[in-house]
């Protein structure tokens, strides 16, 4: 094990390097992506309409990348990752299922 009094090697993990990557709270990409999203909204109408509709919806759906992000913050990509393994699964509601 090594000599009794001897100190143990301590490694540094930087928090920026573990933390997920989040703005405003949610998911980067989402985020931006939504934004994108409410910004083609309001300059392909060009109305007051499609302004507020633009900004209450991109407001939403942060809102609701949030409370995704609260929950879990790694949840798009285990959502991406479970649509990927979806040929793999068996059709039977149980695992104790008789053929």
């Amino acid at each position: 094990m090594g000599e009794p009094g001897a100190k143990l090697h301590r490694s540094r993990i930087h928090r920026a390097l573990s933390r997920p990557n989040l703005l405003m709270g949610a998911d980067r990409e989402l985020v931006l992506l939504s934004g994108l999203a409410a910004a083609i909204l309001i300059f392909v109408v060009l109305t007051w309409y499609a302004a507020l509709l633009g900004v209450a919806v991109w407001v939403a759906a942060v809102a609701v990348l949030r409370m995704m992000a609260k929950a879990d913050p790694q949840l798009r990509r285990v959502y991406a990752r479970h649509i990927s393994y979806r040929p793999y699964y068996r059709a039977t509601s149980t695992p104790w299922r008789r053929f």
